[in-house]
Formats: C-alpha cells, sequence, structure tokens
C-alpha cells in the first residue's frame, strides 16, 4: 500500500518560505506584485483570477486584476501587456486561459517580458528551459518535482517514464528532470503497449489529460507515482492515474486532487519573485 506524497502539506511549507521571502524583499522597499490579464468572462477564468488573487494577498504579494470585454481587438490586449511590461511597479504578468477565438494565443504570450512571464510561456524561456540557463519556468512541471524532492525522493540515476508530451507540462518536464540527472522515456496517445514502458519506471508521472489511464498492472512494485493529470468526470475530479488500483502496487502516489495540483499556485507566486531578482539582473 503506497504512501501519499502529500501536496497540500508540502504547499503549506512552501507558503511560509514565500511568505518570508515577500518580508525580505519588502524590507529592501520592494513590493512583490502580480498582474493578471482576463479578456472576456470565461467562468472558470474568473475562479481562476480569484483563487489567485486570495492566494497572492495571503502571501502578502501585491495582486491586480485588469478585465477586458471578450469582443476586445488583440491590439488592445498587447497594449495592455506593454504598459505592464514597462512599469516598474508590476513583477508577474499572467493571462488568463482561454482567450476569445479572435486573439492569437501566440501573440499574446509572446509579448509579455520574459522576466515577468510567470506561466513560463514565452519562447525565449522556453529556450532557458532546453538551455539549461535561469529563467521563469511553468508551474505544474515545477510541481511534479517539487512534490518528489520535498517527499525525500532522491530522482538522480532513477528511470523516470513521463506519459505525455503536452507544452504545458510533457516538454518542459523532460528537461527540467533532466537537471536532477534522472534517465528520462517519454510516452504519449501513440506510444504502442504504454505498460511495457511505464512498467520500467522508478518514477512515472502522468500528465495525458485521459482519466485513469494509468492502471494497477501498467507500474511495477514499489514504483513512485505522479499524477499531474486533472480530468473531470461523471463521478468528479480524478487525475490520469487509476488510483484505487495504483496504489496497492506503488511506494508512493500522489491523489488528485490534493497531490500536483495543491502546489500549483504557490509555485506561480514563487515565480513573481524569481521574476524580481531576474528583472534587477536584467537591468
Amino acid at each position: 500500500m503506497a504512501e501519499l506524497l502529500d501536496g497540500k502539506a508540502i504547499a503549506k511549507v512552501l507558503k511560509e518560505e514565500i511568505k518570508n521571502e515577500v518580508e525580505g524583499w519588502k524590507a529592501q522597499g520592494v513590493e512583490p506584485k502580480l498582474a493578471v490579464i482576463l479578456v472576456g468572462e470565461d467562468p472558470a477564468s474568473v475562479v481562476y483570477a480569484k483563487s489567485k488573487q486570495k492566494v497572492s494577498e495571503n502571501l502578502g504579494i501585491g495582486f491586480e486584476l485588469h478585465t477586458l470585454p471578450a469582443d476586445s481587438p488583440e491590439k488592445e490586449v498587447l497594449t495592455m501587456i506593454e504598459q505592464l511590461n514597462t512599469n516598474d511597479q508590476i513583477h508577474g504578468i499572467m493571462i488568463e486561459l482561454p482567450l476569445p477565438k479572435h486573439i492569437s494565443k501566440e501573440h499574446v504570450m509572446a509579448a509579455v517580458r520574459p522576466d515577468k512571464d510567470v506561466d513560463g510561456v514565452h519562447p525565449i524561456n522556453r529556450g532557458y528551459i532546453l538551455s539549461g540557463e535561469e529563467g521563469l519556468f511553468p508551474a505544474t512541471p515545477q510541481s511534479c518535482i517539487e512534490i518528489l524532492l520535498r517527499s525525500g525522493v532522491q530522482i538522480a540515476g532513477k528511470h523516470v517514464v513521463i506519459v505525455g508530451r503536452g507544452e504545458t507540462v510533457g516538454k518542459p518536464l523532460v528537461f527540467l528532470i533532466l537537471k536532477h540527472n534522472a534517465t528520462v522515456t517519454i510516452c504519449h496517445s501513440k506510444t504502442p503497449d504504454l505498460g511495457a514502458f511505464t512498467r520500467q519506471a522508478d518514477i512515472v508521472i502522468a500528465a495525458v489529460g485521459r482519466a485513469k489511464l494509468i492502471k494497477g498492472d501498467m507500474v511495477k512494485p514499489g514504483a513512485i507515482v505522479v499524477d499531474a493529470g486533472i480530468n473531470e468526470t461523471p463521478n468528479g475530479i480524478c487525475g490520469d492515474v487509476d488510483f484505487e488500483a495504483v496504489k496497492e502496487k506503488a511506494s508512493l502516489i500522489s491523489p488528485v486532487p490534493g497531490g500536483v495540483g495543491s502546489l500549483t499556485t504557490a509555485l506561480i507566486m514563487r515565480n513573481v519573485l524569481k521574476g524580481i531578482t531576474l528583472q534587477r539582473r536584467n537591468g
């Protein structure tokens, strides 16, 4: 029976660390601040924006929500981003997705200043992941690594099988976990006999967006399983791992909810603070 990788407990510790760091910046006369841009009134996006506001305020980080009507032209969104890019009082910028269909996600994401891009999606930050340079990186891949390290798991030398090659989790995770000297195999929806690969893994990380894809017979006894999936089903939210079956085989497993997702907002806030350092370095 697996022990839980407890994301909620780790998030609590992480938030205390961030609070202390925020106090440190304030003592130097810097008031960390995050700006979120919301175009339209997508219900889920509104909820996410308010959730970030609550976490920001709890951590002592300033928060600004900039809302635009759904029919706003792309140029208007880009103008708002440029104003935030040049505002020295703003240390992090986030764009709530999805954007209305007439606005190019690529144009908007590329317009955010790389050292304020707390989502870690700017092409320059993607390049830094590959080159190993310091940048701002996506929160969910960082959460997968954080939940392992803070649970005492040694990643170096382990065979990590990542299921999923998406732009926001799978791909960046490959390069971030390579920094920890893992041996990495990437699987995806076109991989034949997925179980033949996952059964070789010391650590399985599922990030493919298919409910309960990873079954009990697809992991070796004692494996560590990190579930970065989140799927809405008629029975509620579940991950990419068949939790009840896999927990009988694994040594450690992250639940959904209460696992990787518990850390993501805190890690976005940590990116805001990292952004301050990068902005100072970049002048």
